[in-house]
């Protein structure tokens, strides 16, 4: 299957989930109970913590572009309360596999297979972040990434939830 038909399928199915009446979690919203949506997953422990939580297809350019900038921020703020999850959404486990043994992380990248917590957050693009506060409420919601500028609106808001 073709790259550009893989982005049709994920397309495709995000928009009948969008029309399916998905969650679509906004700023403001409770983040949902992740290992619900994503039941195989390792995870680590959220409460209490700011979490970044990615959205990401091994199809992607913007979204092989934002891994360094998620790995120096995990490096970065780590250590001071933030946990970074990374949710590929590959329907090929394969193409999930390849794309995230490539990535040299620290922070936790878990597969989408059952598509479930794509379902539930919508994400309008890929890639597409929510920044979480300890509370457990979404704060931001990052559309796509923009080397630089993305990562510094990162750093300021990551800086403002630690400090809370």
């Amino acid at each position: 299957m073709t790259h550009h038909l893989r982005y049709i399928i994920v397309a495709a199915a995000l928009l009948t989930t969008a029309q399916a009446g998905a969650a679509d979690p906004k700023a403001g919203s409770p983040m949902p109970e992740l290992q619900s949506l994503l039941p195989d997953a390792k995870l680590p422990v959220t409460a209490g913590k700011v979490v970044l939580i990615d959205f990401w297809a091994s199809w992607c350019e913007p979204c092989r572009a934002s891994f360094p900038a998620l790995q120096r921020l995990h490096q970065k703020f780590a250590g001071r309360g933030l946990v970074i999850v990374g949710i590929g959404v590959d329907e090929d486990a394969a193409d999930y596999r390849s794309f995230a043994s490539k990535q040299r992380v620290g922070f936790a990248l878990a597969h989408d297979a059952g598509q479930r917590a794509v379902a539930h957050f919508n994400p309008p693009t890929m890639p597409t972040s929510y920044l979480v506060d300890r509370q457990g409420r979404i704060r931001h919601v990052h559309k796509g990434f923009k080397t630089g500028t993305t990562e510094a609106e990162y750093t300021r808001e990551i800086e403002t939830l630690l400090a809370d």
